[in-house]
């Protein structure tokens, strides 16, 4: 087997248990019709053990797949532009300076979700999601980052 196909098997692995986790960790927010969930975790994982494309391709796959499964269809598309555009920018900037990666790629991901919230909905339904999609973000992010530096450290990437 090549090192690419090992690639490709490897981030849909990630992706399908990015997935699995996500909606199994999954916070309704009603009001919102959104959640809040662990997507960024896997994100993060594929983004700085593997590069921008990778962090790219489980953002979106990632971000689509959850919301088609969990009742969101309205949001699939979004979610695809918001966590693969976070995944790219994660796995783009993360490489040299990670802090400015993953606050890059968090910003976006909220960034979108406000303009998908006001566009489906209203301005205040996107200006609540706001601090929402901004916490998920943030644990999110600081779940991947912890599995990434303990991966790193066993495996040495």
């Amino acid at each position: 087997m090549t090192s690419l196909t090992k690639k490709i098997a490897l981030l849909g692995i990630i992706t399908a248990a990015n997935v699995v986790i996500a909606r199994t960790f999954l916070i309704p927010i009603p009001f919102t019709h959104g959640n809040i969930n662990l997507c960024d975790a896997g994100i993060v994982l594929a983004a700085l053990l593997f590069g921008s494309r990778a962090g790219g391709a489980v953002g979106a796959l990632s971000g689509l797949l959850l919301d088609l499964i969990s009742g969101y269809p309205q949001y699939m598309f979004f979610s695809l532009l918001a966590h693969g555009t976070e995944g790219y920018i994660i796995g783009q900037l993360g490489q040299k300076k990670q802090w400015l990666g993953l606050l890059a790629g968090t910003l976006v991901m909220v960034t979108v979700y406000f303009g998908a919230d006001s566009f489906l909905y209203t301005v205040p339904t996107g200006l609540v999601g706001i601090p929402l999609n901004l916490l998920q973000g943030v644990i999110g992010v600081s779940v991947g980052y912890l599995l990434v530096v303990g991966l790193n450290k066993r495996l040495a990437f």
